[in-house]
């Protein structure tokens, strides 16, 4: 657990990451030496034996790069989504994407490692990112870097950010959006030891669930364009409210029910904030803005987890259901604010 919380520090400060690709260079340059690097670590990691400091390092490494790769990429689809009208329908190729590239991990990467070893696998990312580069090469970027922008400072641009008031109404409604204290690992445990669930039971539902997530992608997919996400936003709390409050009654059937539905009905809820996020990013500073807001869902997200483990032993899991339902409404009041 400490290897892997070290290993993903870079992620935990995405926006300077933004910044700096906002500012040097360009996007499509920052993907490309992502995937140079990216390239030498795995070909390190499959040809030879390293100690485990060393395998850390490089992972840690490789996890940077990773994270300069998916801020680079989220701040082109700001910019050419905001331009084309298209961030929806962007979001959902790179989450159905995720997802099926989740799926295809999950099952051959469990293969490989299993028959041929861990450096076999990490040699197979090879033609993977070479792959990416196709694209990437092909992908021709507009030239952002004004006079302006060239000679805008860190201080200059964090007041861009910090006095953007939509900004900062569309942040603290995502925090209160996405926090709710979590009930998730409780309920893992009645799946283990009340339903007697098997660890391969477990994974096929798992699968099942991402399938399903997919379908909710394409929809998104679909509608993205007609529908008006600030209204769908507003009655989406609710919803989320009741499918919080299901959980009160929890049997091995509507464990599986609830997993396939929510998973379709959650990943369209989730593409669409994340649709409202890229649509409020500040222009010419996309990749820097767009990774600030995620950060704040993914602060959500490590609130939710820790007051959940907080509460649960002190109210017990039914009123901790229940109070995960009442704290989604806290957002509701700020929907109007949004421009």
């Amino acid at each position: 657990m400490v290897i892997s919380s070290i290993i993903i520090f870079a992620w935990l400060i995405k926006p300077l990451i933004g910044y700096v690709i906002d500012h040097f260079f360009n996007k499509r340059i920052w993907v490309f030496i992502a995937l140079v690097l990216d390239i030498a670590l795995v070909l390190l990691v499959g040809l030879l034996k390293l100690p485990l400091f060393l395998l850390i390092v490089i992972l840690m490494i490789n996890s940077a790069n990773a994270a300069f790769r998916d801020v680079a990429v989220d701040g082109i689809m700001c910019v050419e989504g905001k331009k084309y009208k298209a961030t929806g329908r962007i979001q959902s190729v790179q989450w159905i994407s995720i997802s099926i590239a989740g799926l295809l991990t999950g099952i051959g990467g469990g293969y490989i490692a299993e028959k041929w070893g861990y450096q076999a696998g990490y040699l197979c990312l090879v033609p993977v990112y070479l792959l990416v580069a196709l694209p990437t090469y092909f992908y021709k970027e507009e030239d952002y870097m004004t006079v302006e922008k060239a000679a805008s400072t860190l201080s200059v641009d964090l007041k861009k950010l910090f006095t953007n008031k939509n900004l900062l109404i569309v942040g603290l409604f995502i925090f209160l959006y996405r926090y709710s204290p979590s009930f998730g690992t409780p309920l893992f445990f009645i799946q283990r030891d009340a339903f007697k669930w098997g660890k391969i039971w477990i994974g096929v539902l798992g699968t099942i669930a991402t399938v399903f997530g997919i379908v909710g992608s394409l929809l998104y997919y679909k509608f993205s364009e007609k529908i008006n996400i600030k209204k769908w936003l507003f009655w989406s709390v609710f919803l989320g409210a009741l499918t919080t409050l299901s959980y009160l009654y929890y049997t091995p059937v509507t464990a599986v029910i609830y997993d396939v539905i929510y998973s379709l009905v959650g990943m369209f809820i989730f593409i669409m904030v994340m649709d409202f996020m890229a649509r409020n990013s500040i222009p010419g500073l996309e990749a820097t803005s767009f990774a600030l807001l995620c950060s704040v869902s993914n602060l959500a997200l490590v609130m939710s987890n820790l007051s959940g483990a907080f509460l649960l032993p002190l109210v017990g899991l039914k009123w901790l259901i229940v109070l995960s339902a009442v704290t989604s409404f806290l957002c509701l009041p700020l929907i109007k604010r949004i421009e």
